[in-house]
């Protein structure tokens, strides 16, 4: 199934909804489409293209910032399913910091890894192994939920996300 982003009045991204979704806020006036996919629904009369982006025509409040919690599907997005110790494809989730030792479960502890590395690892910490990490573990930037959410961005949306074409900052 087709998505498309829903952007507020001012540009701001909102949400992704189903391209159905989409196409009835613009037929029903509440919507302005702005992008669409090339491809298009039919009825027996007409022929409407299918919504990628749009724009709500009133401004709706939001009472907060959307951000992305912390799990697994999250982790994976973030370092784009790849070992952090390796670049393997990544299968596990894994505490920089053990959590036995004091680590947290943050954004800023929290890596993807392959099987073996988390194996290798265990219980310790990395300078009593002989693992290091590629990048440095980090919050997403605002805006990236959309590729949670999604699992991928459509080439139409990259100018409404600031940039949020990756997870980390």
């Amino acid at each position: 199934m087709s998505r498309a982003l829903i952007l507020n009045a001012t540009y701001e991204p909102l949400c992704v909804v189903a391209t159905r979704r989409a196409l009835v806020l613009t037929l029903s006036g509440k919507a302005e489409l702005l992008a669409s996919t090339g491809h298009a629904f039919h009825s027996e009369r007409s022929s409407f293209a299918e919504p990628s982006v749009v724009r709500l025509s009133y401004y709706v409040k939001v009472p907060y910032q959307a951000r992305i919690g912390l799990n697994r599907r999250a982790v994976f997005a973030r370092d784009n399913h790849r070992c952090q110790y390796c670049g393997a494809t990544a299968e596990n989730i894994d505490h920089v910091v053990p959590r036995s030792k004091g680590g947290s479960h943050t954004w800023e502890n929290v890596v993807a890894s392959c099987r073996p590395c988390n194996m290798r690892k265990e219980d310790h910490l990395l300078a009593d192994t002989t693992l290091s990490l590629r990048r440095l573990p980090a919050q997403p930037r605002p805006g990236s939920w959309v590729l949670v959410a999604n699992g991928s961005m459509h080439p139409d949306w990259e100018p409404y996300l600031g940039g949020a074409a990756s997870l980390s900052a």
